[in-house]
């Protein structure tokens, strides 16, 4: 065995464009890669930008869950505890901020969205909302005063326009101007442009996990496909692009998948740096 491989380690992976197949699913030989992972003694942590009860969802569906699991949601916001069905840290965005971040996406026509533990919310069932419902298999409440209806600040605002990246550019820019010391815009792809707190992120996140583990982060593997991939990637001792992720990603990886999340790319990497 390879003395680089002995040591435990923990593989941290995004969920859309990299761990699962373009439907949403769990192939078959990733499952079987996974069950070897941990086996072998190493952990998975999903870390995604999906709200919590939708990795819940894709987990339970799959059957990933192994002893010790925690998952990272909502880029980085919410690091949750499976086996004591708890959080482990927690980031929201302040209310005042959340309401004009939503209020200067209507400004530009662009659909926000944020979320309760359990619910989507938004000011109407729009096209948009429509289009993320087909993955995100999570209720919707609809209310002119979207922020009324949740109890406690929410852990991100989610910005999406589906022909036209240009303007969550500008949306981007200009909460960048006024948040930047307190928000972390980034795109969790082309139509959708994510809003969090900057001491969230999957970077900030994945070193919170292996703290948590007592692992180095040198002993972390973290993989993704798109640029709220980045920090996590950075933060980990290998960072690896899927072979569609964007060229910004690849640009921060160690290494690039020669095969799609489609043909299981992701198996390459989990061969050669932790099943080695």
């Amino acid at each position: 065995m390879n003395k680089e491989c002995i040591s435990p380690k923990i593989l941290f992976t995004d969920m859309d464009g990299t761990l699962l197949l373009n439907n949403s699913t769990v192939s078959p030989e990733m499952k079987t890669a996974l069950d070897r992972l941990t086996q072998a003694g190493h952990r998975l942590v999903l870390t995604s930008g999906r709200p919590l009860d939708s990795i819940l969802e894709v987990m339970e569906t799959a059957g990933l869950f192994y002893p010790g699991t925690l998952i990272i949601s909502n880029n980085g916001s919410l690091i949750y505890d499976c086996c004591s069905r708890a959080p482990l840290m927690e980031k929201t965005v302040a209310f005042p901020i959340a309401a004009d971040i939503m209020a200067m996406a209507k400004e530009k026509g662009i659909h926000s969205q944020t979320y309760t533990a359990h619910e989507i919310v938004c000011e109407k069932e729009d096209e948009e909302v429509i289009h993320y419902r087909k993955r995100i298999h999570m209720p919707l409440i609809t209310a002119l005063d979207v922020l009324s209806v949740l109890q406690r600040p929410p852990y991100k605002v989610h910005c999406i326009h589906l022909t036209d990246k240009t303007l969550l550019e500008t949306l981007k820019k200009e909460v960048e101007i006024k948040y930047g010391g307190e928000i972390t815009a980034q795109f969790s792809n082309d139509q959708y442009l994510e809003f969090y707190s900057r001491e969230a992120g999957k970077g900030n996140a994945i070193l919170e996990v292996c703290r948590h583990f007592g692992t180095p982060a040198a002993d972390s593997v973290a993989a993704g496909d798109a640029p709220n991939d980045i920090s996590m990637l950075l933060a980990a001792g290998t960072g690896i692009a899927m072979a569609n992720a964007d060229p910004c990603v690849k640009e921060a990886a160690d290494f690039i998948t020669s095969l799609d999340n489609g043909h299981n790319g992701l198996i390459e990497a989990i061969e050669k740096f932790i099943l080695c």
